[in-house]
This record gives C-alpha cells, structure tokens and sequence, in this order.
C-alpha cells in the first residue's frame, strides 16, 4: 500500500491550499478528488454549448481569501475591487450605493427613504463593522482565541452586543426606519443561510459576521478570469511543490489509523496517510468514517446563471444598469420580503416573490467573455436566489426546479422595465442561456450536503469550549483526522482559511 504523510480528500480551493502549505514545508501529498476536474465549487465552466463564456458556475465572489495566503503561496491572483456595492430597485427609482461617492449615495438615500437619517445610520453601522473586521480578521489564520479574549480583541461593547448577543433583526429595526434599507443589510446574514432575521440561535447573525470581516474590510471582489482561475493558481502552486494531484478518484472510505480507500477507473485502491485532511462536509466525513452524521445540515438558495445579449433596462432612469448591475442588485430584498419568503418556505412553500440578488460578472472583468461574445456586448448575470431550502425540492427536484426558476424570474421582471427573458442570449442549439442548480442539484454534483454551500452552519470564529482555545478548528475525534473544508470552525465562502489552518495544525503536531 502506498503511503503519503498527508491524504487530502477531495481537491476543493481549500484542499489545494493546504497541499501548496505542505508539499512546500517538504510534506509528502496526496489528494483524491472525486470529479474529473480539480476545485470543487470554485470552477469555471462554460456552461452554454457554442457559447464561448465562462462562468463562475458555483461560488463567484471573493472577500475572505487573507492576503497573507496569496503572499504565503506566492498566487497569481487577481480581484478587482467593484466601485458599486449594490442597487436596489424601489418604486419608479432605487438606492445605489457608490462607494466612491458619498454624495451621491446620500442623495439616492434620501430618494428612496425620504430623509437622510437612514444613510447616517448606515454609515456609522459599517462603521462599526469595519472597525470588528480591522481587529479579528487577523485572527481567522491563528490558533482560536477564547471567546473572552476575542471579545477582548474586539474591544467594543456595543459592536459584541449587535453582532454576537442581539439578532440582528432586532438592530436593523431599532438602526433603520426604511424597509428596503433594513433588508440590504439583512441579505448579508442570509446568503447560504435559512434563518429569521429574529431567530435565537444567531445562526444570521453568524453569517452577516462572516460577510463583513474579509480582510479588515468586507469588500466583495471579482475574480479576474472567473473563480477558476484561484483554483488554477493554487492547484500549480501545489503541484509545482511537489503534491500529487489525482482527478478521478471517488474516496469511499476513511480508516481512523489513516488509511484511505478509493475507486478509481473501476478499480477499488488503499493508500495510507499519516495524516488525513478531508476537504468535505462533516457530515460526508462521518459517513466515510462509517459514523452517524451529528448533523444533518440544508442548503437554502438557488443559484441561476446567465448570459444576456444586453442588460435589461431599469425603471430607474437616472442609473445606467452598468452601474445596477456592475455590483449586487437587490430584488424584493426589503426586510419584510425576506420575512414573509422565510415563512412561506418554512411552510413547505416556494416563495410567491422569491427574494434574489444578481451581480455581472463581465462588466468588471471582460477577459471571461470570448472575442465574439465580447465584441457582441454579451453579459453575464449571476442570480443568487435566498429562502430556497432543499425541503421545497425533495422528491421533485424537476418539477420544483422549474417552478422556482419561473418565480425567480418573475420576481426579476417586477423590478425592471422589460422582461429578462427577452435581454437571454440563444446559444446555436437556439435554447435560452440560462441554467438553474437546488440546493439537490449542488449536493449531486459537488457533495454538498442538501446544497448546504458552508457544509453546515457557520461557527463564530473563537472558540466556544475554552478546552478548544489555542487549537485550530480543524480536530476532529480522531487524532489523525482533520477537516480542511468549509465545515471547519472559520470555514465557509471561498477564503482557503480551513485549508491553512489544517496544513498549520499538521506541521505543529510534527
């Protein structure tokens, strides 16, 4: 049998990270992905046959990849930052927010709000975040911190109360007097996450903390060249180092003692590891570990990918959709939306307006686009549908994916000043591009549990158990076994933060 000082189970941004980390500190490595291409959620793909563009299918934005990261493996990575931060349509006009100009924003505040108390709170709200996100994000690629001395790092009894003590529906109607302001923010503690704006568990507000920390400053980049070309980056970087990397290879079972059995062409293999890192779920972990899953988590979104002859005119006429679209633009995202869509699909019911939210990907980055395609003013849109959870899907993943689609776009259309089916590009086959993934068809093609794209729900990035404080989040109950995906404490989003911390705890343990 052969034999590796690390196996890595499945060969996601996370798990490439950690390969780089270790075949650089002289690390033997091995890593088995089960799908015939390397990066698990963060690809690029072209997704429409005869249309030469390629989408960032899965994950498509980046804030939590750390810069030390990038400088640590030496990436050729490139984000560019997005001068606009959202659009919201509302009424006949719609709140832009240009980060460049606080003018403008104010006056777009007003606008829509009628007053400019709501853009004030909205400053000192971001604000405070900002000043949380300068003092912990330093901290996601260090051993945990206890919660009091995290708490101690925060240094702000008033930002721990509104972002780890109160949910955070509370805040937004105590901040914000307007509805459509109070749900921009909320959209941050949701994406990913099915939850109230009130929920108890602080489940959103767990997620709304991840959202605003990425790099001290909470910014959403794109990736130039579309989220594939990070995994490409980190897969050479790995590679060039020494790490074996093998397509291909479905792990059917993980040893406690560290052996690993996997199928390739038909073939059942072992191979043995001193250590092993799984970059899956925990609750796949526990499977292959021939364990009962201690949770059972659901993803909650509808992820729809587009490619348009042109953006789609706004009712709003003084913004160009360049401007719209060019950051995330809110659909039916006011607080009460998000509530009354919350309770319809906890009810077992797809949303009557689903709340969504859309950025254009090629409007900050045209290299995605193929000459043809760019010179044609083709676009892309990335839709990103909320309170869409796999229980609405099970059964009738066909069905209820059409149904979804056809009341995501509807929901579209009723914000914008022509129909979004009329702007589709026909690829030559002459179908609309267009495509939709459940949360069902996330775990089918990417081993999601129930499409949930955080593994399962997200942790605060300290440590609950005091025992856990100085540890890396990535121990598991067996000594030679560690997760190295999104399911980690600190996981989630595309941020390579489980991938470091696991390669850390390896070489730490010698």
């Amino acid at each position: 049998m052969n034999s590796y000082d690390v196996v890595i189970v499945g060969g996601g941004h996370n798990g490439l990270v950690a390969a780089a980390y270790l075949a650089r500190a002289g690390r033997s490595v091995l890593v088995l992905e089960r799908r015939d291409e390397i990066g698990g959620a963060a690809v690029s793909f072209r997704a429409f046959e005869g249309v030469d563009v390629r989408l960032s299918r899965y994950s498509y934005l980046v804030s939590l990849l750390p810069k030390k990261i990038v400088a640590d493996l030496g990436l050729d990575v490139e984000l560019r930052r997005r001068r606009m931060s959202s659009y919201t349509p509302s009424g006949g006009s719609g709140l832009l927010v240009d980060t460049d100009d606080a003018v403008r924003t104010a006056s777009s505040f007003r606008a829509v709000t009628g007053s400019t108390s709501d853009f004030s709170a909205w400053q000192r709200f971001y604000e405070l975040t900002g000043r949380v996100a300068g003092r912990v994000s330093g901290t996601l690629t260090e051993p945990l911190l206890s919660e009091v001395d995290f708490r101690e790092r925060v240094g702000d009894a008033e930002a721990w109360s509104l972002l780890f003590e109160r949910p955070i529906g509370e805040t937004l109607r105590s901040w914000f007097g307007h509805d459509t302001v109070r749900g921009v923010v909320l959209t941050d503690a949701l994406i990913g996450t099915f939850a109230p704006a009130d929920g108890e568990d602080l489940r959103q507000n767990r997620c709304l903390l991840y959202h605003v920390i990425g790099n001290g400053t909470g910014d959403w980049d794109v990736p130039v060249g579309g989220m594939g070309a990070v995994t490409r980056s980190l897969a050479a970087t790995a590679a060039a180092a020494g790490a074996r990397l093998m397509t291909g290879a479905e792990v059917l079972s993980v040893d406690p003692d560290g052996e690993v059995r996997y199928r390739r062409d038909d073939t059942e293999l072992a191979v043995r590891g001193g250590h092993v890192l799984a970059n899956v779920a925990p609750a796949t972990l526990a499977r292959l570990l021939g364990e009962e899953p201690a949770e059972h988590p659901e993803g909650a979104q509808l992820k729809v990918n587009m490619v348009l002859k042109r953006l789609p005119r706004l009712r709003d006429p003084d913004v160009d959709p360049a401007e719209a679209f060019g950051g995330t633009f809110h659909v039916n995202e006011s607080f009460t939306q998000l509530e009354t869509a919350y309770r319809e699909a906890a009810a077992g019911r797809i949303p009557t307006l689903p709340p969504c939210e859309i950025y254009c990907h090629s409007l900050t980055d045209p290299s995605i686009l193929g000459p043809a395609e760019r010179s044609a003013g083709t676009h892309t849109l990335t839709l990103f549908g909320l309170h869409m959870p796999a229980r609405l899907f099970q059964g009738r993943n066909e069905e209820a994916r059409e149904a979804a689609l056809r009341a995501t776009l509807a929901s579209l259309n009723s914000v914008l000043a022509e129909p979004i089916e009329g702007c589709l590009l026909s690829a030559p086959d002459g179908k609309p591009c267009v495509e939709a993934k459940t949360p069902l068809d996330l775990e089918a093609e990417l081993g999601l549990p129930a499409g949930h794209i955080f593994h399962r729900d997200l942790a605060w990035p300290f440590a609950r158990d005091p025992a856990q404080a100085g540890r890396w989040g990535v121990e598991t109950a067996h000594e030679r076994v560690l997760l190295c995906g999104a399911g980690a404490v600190r996981g989630g989003g595309v941020s390579g933060i489980p991938g470091h911390n696991a390669a850390m705890a390896v070489l730490g343990s010698g």
